[in-house]
């Protein structure tokens, strides 16, 4: 027996991880009204006006209009550091722009106004790039705020009236014509149309909708007029979720932002320390000018300052969350954007995740040698009638096969049997070997036999037997998704070592299906509990892995799971908080892309830690071998720049396979 139940787990997982992710805003208001990204053309101005006084500065050389410039060039460049250097001061905190105000002022001090305006320039630049950076993240984000229409056709008893969205409420009834944006997130109960979700899923297809499909806010209707019962308040809708929960994720720090951070004050403690420390050596070892020992210190301080390695984590986990989040994949937090590019081992629910959760036509088998739509076709036409569900995988085939079906008479029903009725002429029965014992109708063997073969394969089997001669076998599973074995492959392909099946249905059905989508290993006939059990074996020695179910009963093993994936099924609420990560269109072939830019991630943030780390080694042992000023600005100016860029390269970035998000 556990100590601990992993339903236990999961709420505490929930309280202390994610404490405010489904949290309701306190008092129901329209998104519109929040605060909106700004792009920092403040910072932009600042950052022109320090170069245009810079240049001025340095046309005027010797001139005492040069000073005024010079000063003018120091307010435009460092008032920004100045306001975060006092925050964080506020704060009781040291940050680098401290470094940078202190380097600046003591080049003014040495007469080296020109270094120490350049110093600002470049740091004003790469913060003005880095605001930008951060600014498009957002926007990309926030950019789905302005999806929602402002004002929707509200259906009244006295007629329609068109209203502000932000006075809808829950079970209100509004009418959407073709062409316009669903305002609210609610049920079909009138119409038909073709509705495109792209902005909720990724899904790049038109989705049709009928009475009692689903609709989400934000999404683009196509030709149809339909009216839509809102299922959702306004400030609860799919698309505010989304948007919650990504500025949440990109709240959140990531380890390697956390480690940063951790040593970021004692860094530039350390650095302060070090840089007097080489001032009082340079005097008494080196040089009997002040000035000179002076300028040897703020070379030092200007070359240690940590700027790119503080924003090498956050420049490319913004980008990647963004990114995501755009091909309708919802990472929680940075966390888990990192922790799932280390996965080794992939472990799958099979209902309702590799599968459809829903049988379909798997095998049709004529023992006649007749053509198949032949028998298909008969046995739909008795079938139409029922009400089983197996009825509803028959008549659906017949559908995507464009069959025409006859009409049945004496149609009858048996519970648990099957159904029978005459068509054409002919007496049809469909269903168990009992339907036809009870019709005292002789069942040929090899009927029998296909029968047979079809149930040890994990499919059901139903007989079809056809007055006059006619006789077969229909086969029917719980198929897997189209593109699951593509999904699997794809992940075996960018370093996955394994995919596994755990599935509490009987070990032939889910070998079955493990073999058509080629699953390395399956584990069957598991209950929640159990599927826990294996999760933690699997973890053993140290192996890591990802938990990937359609968020319902996978609870458990979605919550001991290191990541925990859901098929979002546009964002149902189990989905969106269980899971560490949620495939918001239900569509496998986002998961690889997900890794893998997990993986792009994490290789893009050691790059930005290598490069800002490899410069300010190479800057520091220059300063002790004469390195000018002006050189340490300019290669400390120039990385953060660097790491900015790259980690921005992932809002574009493209994997090397196709992806469905």
């Amino acid at each position: 027996m556990l100590k601990t139940s992993p339903l236990d787990k999961h709420q505490e997982r929930i309280a202390h991880r994610q404490p405010q992710v489904l949290a309701p805003p306190e008092a129901p208001h329209f998104i519109e009204s929040r605060e909106r990204p700004q792009p920092p053309h403040s910072a932009a101005i600042r950052t022109c006006l320090c170069a245009a006084l810079t240049l001025a500065g340095w046309f005027l050389a010797g001139n005492p209009a040069s000073t005024v410039a010079f000063v003018g060039a120091y307010i435009a460049g460092g008032v920004g550091a100045t306001i975060n250097m006092w925050e964080a001061l506020r704060q009781r905190r040291l940050s680098v722009d401290l470094l940078m105000i202190l380097a600046a002022l003591g080049a003014a001090y040495l007469g080296d106004w020109i270094e120490g305006a350049v110093l600002l320039f470049l740091f004003s630049l790469s913060g003005t790039l880095e605001a930008y950076a951060f600014y498009r993240t957002r926007s990309s984000i926030e950019s789905l705020i302005q999806l929602r229409p402002r004002e929707a056709m509200l259906l009244r008893a006295d007629g329609e009236t068109r209203v502000s969205v932000a006075s809808l409420k829950k079970g209100d009834t509004v009418r959407v014509r073709p062409g316009e944006r669903i305002s609210v997130d609610g049920e079909v109960i009138e119409g038909e149309t073709s509705v495109d979700e792209a902005t909720i899923t990724g899904e790049s297809d038109m989705v049709r909708k009928t009475a009692g499909s689903l609709v989400f806010a934000g999404t683009l209707n196509g030709r149809g007029c339909i009216l839509v019962r809102m299922t959702r308040a306004v400030a609860d809708t799919t698309l505010e979720r989304i948007i919650r929960l990504v500025r949440e994720a990109q709240a959140e720090k990531t380890p390697t932002q956390q480690f940063v951070e951790s040593w970021q004050q004692p860094y530039v403690l350390s650095v302060l320390a070090s840089s007097m420390l080489v001032f009082l050596g340079a005097r008494l070892l080196h040089t009997s000018d002040w000035n000179d020992a002076f300028y040897h210190a703020m070379v030092l301080l200007v070359v240690a300052s940590p700027c790119a390695v503080v924003v090498g984590s956050p420049a490319a986990v913004l980008s990647a969350i963004a990114c995501a989040a755009l091909r309708g994949v919802l990472f929680k937090g940075g966390y888990h954007l990192e922790l799932l590019g280390r996965a080794e081992i992939m472990a799958f629910d099979k209902t309702g995740t590799i599968t459809e959760g829903k049988p379909g036509v798997a095998a049709i088998w004529t023992s006649d040698g007749r053509d198949e739509d032949t028998l298909l076709r008969l046995a739909v036409a008795v079938e139409q009638n029922s009400e089983h569900h197996l009825a509803e995988a028959l008549v659906a085939e017949a559908g995507q096969s464009g069959l025409t079906i006859p009409s049945v008479d004496e149609f009858e029903s048996h519970t648990g049997l099957g159904v029978h009725g005459r068509v054409e002429g002919f007496w049809v029965g469909v269903g168990r070997e009992g339907l036809f014992e009870l019709h005292q109708v002789s069942i040929p063997p090899p009927v029998l036999v296909a029968a047979r073969a079809f149930r040890e394969e994990g499919k059901t089997a139903l007989l079809v037997i056809v007055e006059g001669g006619i006789s077969g076998v229909i086969a029917l599973a719980d198929r897997p998704r189209p593109h699951a074995a593509a999904a699997l492959a794809a992940l075996k392909q960018i370093g996955i070592q394994k995919n596994i099946i755990l599935t509490g249905d009987h070990e032939c059905v889910a070998r079955a299906v493990a073999r058509q989508v080629r699953a390395d290993e399956v584990y069957a006939g598991l209950l929640p509990e159990q599927k826990v059990l294996e999760l933690r074996g699997l973890m053993q020695g140290g192996k890591s892995l990802a938990m990937i179910g359609d968020g319902v009963n996978d609870a458990p093993a979605l919550a001991v799971a290191p990541v925990g994936i859901a098929m979002g099924g546009a964002g149902t609420d189990v989905a969106l908080e269980v899971a560490d990560v949620v495939l918001m269109g239900d569509d496998l072939q986002a998961l690889p892309f997900a890794v893998w830019l997990s993986w792009r991630t994490r290789r893009c943030i050691r790059q930005n830690m290598a490069l800002a780390f490899g410069v300010i080694a190479l800057l520091v042992l220059g300063s002790f071998l004469g390195l000018p000023l002006w050189l340490g600005v300019l290669g400390h100016e120039g990385s953060t720049l660097v790491v900015v860029l790259n980690g921005l390269r992932l809002l574009l970035t493209q994997p090397p396979f196709r992806s469905g998000a």
